[in-house]
């Protein structure tokens, strides 16, 4: 089922999540209509607070991407991912900066520095402890992703003038 995508200036966005406590029924339907309302945008991430879901969780999908991370020589794990309950237990100092852009902020682009590397410890689709390190896009896309479950969107990353 696709879901209604919430868009800047409502108060789910802004809300921390709690943690996903069990591996229900309804945790495996609410990320099926997650992955499908995120396809459905042409998005290649989607947190549950965008969908109005108070909950530690987010799911990913970078095939539209596949190319390029090859050309960079990124690795590609197995596609749509879903993070649950995921903490970011380390990043680089390196930073670099990149444009990005949000479903819940529609048609707006701005350039974020974030941390080049980071590991994310969370819990897969099967509620399984995993742990990724991930460089370039892929580590770009997760800590953007994670950013909502703690009610931040990419647009508090810039200077008020950019705001």
């Amino acid at each position: 089922m696709i879901l209604p995508i919430y868009v800047y200036g409502h108060d789910a966005l802004r809300q921390e999540t709690d943690p996903v406590e069990d591996n229900t029924e309804d945790l495996q339907s609410l990320i099926d209509d997650m992955i499908e309302t995120m396809h459905n945008a042409a998005g290649i991430g989607l947190a549950a607070p965008q969908v109005g879901r108070n909950e530690r969780l987010f799911v990913v999908d970078l095939t539209p991407m596949a190319d390029e991370m090859a050309e960079a020589g990124e690795p590609f794990p197995h596609q749509p991912m879903v993070f649950i309950n995921p903490e970011i237990v380390e990043e680089t100092d390196e930073t670099v900066e990149l444009e990005e852009g949000c479903l819940s902020i529609p048609e707006v682009r701005e350039t974020v520095t974030r941390p080049e590397r980071v590991r994310l410890r969370y819990r897969d689709r099967r509620f399984e402890e995993q742990e990724i390190e991930a460089g370039h896009m892929l580590a770009r896309v997760l800590q953007h992703e994670r950013d909502p479950l703690d009610g931040i969107l990419f647009t508090d990353y810039l200077s008020s003038f950019r705001k």
